[in-house]
């Protein structure tokens, strides 16, 4: 065998190996890639599995709001005169339901309404019970709105739905409230995350 006929073979062998080279890298690239793909669908499959429902659901069923210009008597608690004083004020109502899907009692802390105006975020809590009635008794022209107050400080048992009114209290005028972007509430329990509940559509006056 001539010297030149050597030195070709040896160059088609040394292209042989190349080739199978390449095509060895190319077969480990492509299941590395799978390897990831499959890596990372069990990752999400496991998150989801892990994944609990929440342990409360709720929806506001009705809203509406009541602006108020109130002026004090001019007189303190023992009927001595006194400067009148006045400022408006915005009364939101909701009617609220909440349910317990899980296995636990569930036990309600506070409610807080969070509306957005123009100047940021303000929020009021949820009058309680005893507040509840006592702005009745206060103004007796809002009697037509009184329903059956949500216990703030509730137990849901498992499987348990509750349902009640709500107040909340903002330093408004009308003129304010009319600019106002949002509007929702935070409901808290004890031990539990909050749970965000958004009324659907516009909130009436009243």
């Amino acid at each position: 065998m001539s010297l030149l006929h050597q030195d070709s073979l040896e160059e088609i062998d040394d292209a042989a190996r190349g080739e199978e080279f390449t095509k060895g890298t190319s077969h480990v690239v492509w299941a590395s890639i799978v390897a990831g793909v499959l890596v990372s669908i069990a990752i999400a499959l496991y998150v989801i599995a892990g994944q609990k429902p929440p342990a409360a659901t709720g929806e506001i069923l009705q809203v509406w709001a009541h602006p108020m210009h109130v002026e004090s008597s001019g007189f303190d608690a023992n009927g001595a005169p006194m400067a009148k004083e006045s400022f408006d004020q915005l009364l939101v109502f909701a009617l609220v339901r909440l349910h317990n899907q899980s296995k636990t009692p569930l036990f309600l802390h506070q409610i807080l309404s969070n509306m957005t105006l123009d100047d940021g975020i303000h929020s009021s809590y949820a009058a309680s019970a005893t507040d509840f009635n006592r702005l009745f008794i206060a103004y007796p022209s809002l009697e037509p709105m009184h329903g059956k107050p949500l216990p703030i400080e509730a137990t849901l048992e498992p499987g348990q739905t509750v349902e009640g009114e709500i107040i909340t209290f903002y330093r408004l005028n009308k003129q304010q409230w009319e600019t106002h972007k949002d509007l929702d509430y935070t409901i808290g329990f004890r031990y539990q995350p909050d749970l965000k509940l958004t009324p659907s559509g516009p909130v009436p006056e009243r």
